[in-house]
């Protein structure tokens, strides 16, 4: 069966389809930047563009956690409380419940957590023993 195209619309009557060409245009000017794949996709603001609009520190602040930094994060905190669940680590490094399960399958075919529990609402992860 064909996929549907959404036809869902922003306030002002902008369509989600006719949104993402413009985010998309926008990126491939330089003007924003692009992170993250399909429905885990965020857009922000370019560093040229901070800079050009004087707040150019703002940049880094509104960049986010790169993924070694999220790993680092989320290593600490199961060093602190023992566990780290999904939801947890979503908040810990602002990502969306997607993005954060990917940093945690991710960590664990590094070797560096595993998983305990059964998902989906009672896996948890630990520290890998090494």
């Amino acid at each position: 069966m064909p996929r549907r195209k959404s036809r869902a619309a922003l306030p002002g009557g902008t369509s989600v389809g006719d949104a993402r060409a413009a985010l998309e245009s926008l990126a491939e000017r330089g003007l924003i930047q692009t992170k993250g794949e399909k429905r885990g996709r965020v857009y922000h603001l370019s560093a040229s563009t901070y800079k050009a609009l004087g707040f150019a520190e703002a940049y880094v602040r509104t960049r986010g956690f790169e993924p070694l930094q999220q790993e680092q994060m989320v290593l600490q905190y199961v060093d602190a409380h023992g566990s780290i669940a999904r939801s947890q680590a979503a908040d810990l490094c602002q990502l969306s419940e997607g993005q954060a399960s990917r940093l945690l399958t991710r960590m664990r075919q590094k070797g560096l957590l595993r998983m305990e529990g059964r998902p989906p609402k009672g896996a948890f992860y630990i520290r890998a023993k090494r």
